[in-house]
């Protein structure tokens, strides 16, 4: 078990001792999805994740909250848009903490100047692979498009 699921678990056991009934559920989702992954790629042996790994998943899991609170919102359904960005937060919390903007426009401004000459896609290949887990995919794409028209 990795050190983010060790820590995982112990915040499931404090939210049940301070009876915080949404991270308890967000938690329990969590660790239902863990264990889900690690079935599905579970062929004889026992599969156990590294920290990235764990961290891929919990970065899935944010999206898909926000994606569904960007839904709801569209729905007018403010009160679960509001639920599912409280999930959101409380999923972040497990993730390193992300690039802001200037950082982010600094990192891709190096990649895009020791890489002269690379189309978008190549360029995006390389931003990813260096800011994986610091930046989300979104962000990288439009930071990259941006500094390619400049």
């Amino acid at each position: 078990m990795s050190n983010l699921e060790q820590k995982i678990n112990e915040d499931l056991k404090q939210a049940m001792r301070d009876k915080n009934e949404m991270k308890l559920s967000v938690l329990r989702m969590l660790n239902s999805t863990i264990k889900n992954k690690m079935i599905s790629l579970r062929s004889s042996e026992e599969v156990i994740f590294t920290d990235e790994q764990v961290m891929e998943i919990i970065a899935s899991e944010v999206k898909k909250r926000q994606d569904a609170a960007t839904t709801y919102i569209a729905g007018n359904r403010e009160d679960l848009a509001k639920k599912e960005n409280e999930e959101s937060a409380i999923l972040q919390t497990y993730l390193p903490q992300q690039l802001s903007d200037e950082e982010l426009e600094q990192a891709i401004r190096q990649i895009v100047s020791a890489n002269e000459g690379l189309d978008f896609g190549k360029l995006m290949g390389l931003a990813m692979a260096e800011l994986k887990g610091k930046a989300d995919g979104k962000r990288v794409g439009e930071m990259v498009k941006k500094v390619l028209v400049k």
